[in-house]
């Protein structure tokens, strides 16, 4: 079970979003779960942070970020806010004393992200980066099972991260456009989860890719388009193992496809994101369906487990997990696994290799350390 941070011995932890979209819904309902009191809601505008207030059930609204970045009654900021946006508020907020709970990606570049990363260890405080898909306890089944041996050694990874939400020429959003999104769309939007969470499971880093990027349509919405709609890289690992990824929004059918399938000497793993019950095993005489139950469970899934088995756990759940561990770590407590500006530099170093790799036919591209 997750920790309560009232639990902390420093009280109720408070927080301030930047933003009112979708994300903003899901740290809202992840910061109460953790014990946190939602104080403040700002947007680009006065008028959107006081609807976002309403929506989000917040104290109040303040007209806009630098208001609530200064406000002595805040202590962690939750940034979920258009790509661009991410890494000077992240180091306003930073700056201002706050801890900082920044979505994807933490900065455009890779060099924004050091200087973030660095920042935050300066200053002591704690930061986080939320890549969720971590904190399906399935997921740290796997990782577990691969730590411990039962997967032999690593061959290779067959893995994919596949949405239809921009699959028609009229599907449009802010993040298509490089000046609001950032240079990568497809990759640093839904690659860098699953690159993240191959490093993670695997216990091991993409030392080198070759990758190959598509867009298929110059124009959306009535307004040129200049970021990937897909992407295919071949990886291979620090070990050596070689690997496919593939991702794509423009699978039809497919709404949030996330799949890790880890081919080693002993068994197989496969874990599909829109399946976070179950953990496929395969093996040369016999394959099994895994089903999560925390009483046979790996400790660092089990922890995470918040219902017994057969009461279904899914992106809310894993989320409000990886909010428990930011908020615990506030409260002082370390949590195995956190994603931090660390991570999140490492998500840009890649898609900086991505693109470059991408840009010369697909060279094959080594990546930094």
């Amino acid at each position: 079970m997750t920790t309560d941070v009232t639990d902390t011995g420093l009280g109720t932890i408070r927080a301030g979003i930047l933003g009112g979209g979708f994300m903003a819904r899901v740290h809202r309902t992840a910061a109460r779960d953790a014990g946190g009191e939602l104080r403040a809601v700002a947007t680009g505008s006065a008028s959107g942070g006081r609807r976002a207030a309403g929506e989000l059930h917040a104290a109040r609204a303040e007209d806009d970020a630098a208001a609530l970045l200064v406000a002595d009654d805040i202590d962690i900021v939750h940034i979920c806010t258009p790509n661009a946006t991410h890494a000077e508020l992240a180091a306003h907020a930073l700056e201002a004393g706050k801890h900082v709970v920044c979505e994807k990606p933490l900065a455009t570049n890779a060099a924004d992200a050091r200087r973030l990363a660095d920042l935050a260890a300066a200053r002591g405080r704690v930061v986080a980066v939320p890549f969720v898909y971590r904190y399906h306890p399935m997921v740290r089944e796997a990782r577990a099972r691969v730590a411990q041996g039962d997967v032999g050694e690593l061959l290779t990874l067959d893995c994919s991260y596949l949405q239809d939400w921009m699959l028609l020429p009229t599907d449009d959003d802010w993040r298509v456009h490089s000046t609001s999104g950032g240079e990568s769309r497809a990759f640093a939007d839904i690659g860098s989860h699953l690159c993240d969470l191959v490093e993670f499971v695997i216990g091991q880093r993409i030392r080198s890719l070759s990758a190959r990027s598509r867009r298929v349509f110059a124009e959306r919405g009535g307004r040129s388009v200049d970021t990937e709609d897909l992407v295919a890289i071949l990886v291979e690992t620090d070990s050596g193992a070689l690997g496919t990824l593939l991702i794509s929004q423009m699978a039809a059918g497919r709404k949030n496809a996330l799949t890790l399938e880890l081919h080693g000497s002993r068994q197989s793993l496969r874990f599909e994101q829109e399946r976070p019950e179950e953990l496929w095993v395969g093996m040369r005489d016999e394959s099994r369906i895994l089903l999560r139950d925390p009483l046979a469970a790996a400790e660092d899934s089990a922890r995470l487990q918040r219902v017994p088995a057969g009461h279904s756990m899914g992106y809310q759940d894993a989320f409000n997990g990886f909010m428990a561990d930011v908020y615990a770590a506030v409260g002082g407590e370390h949590r195995d696994g956190l994603p931090t500006f660390e991570d999140g530099y490492r998500s840009a170093v890649l898609t900086e290799a991505v693109l470059a790799s991408a840009a010369d036919g697909g060279r094959w591209t080594e990546v930094a350390a």
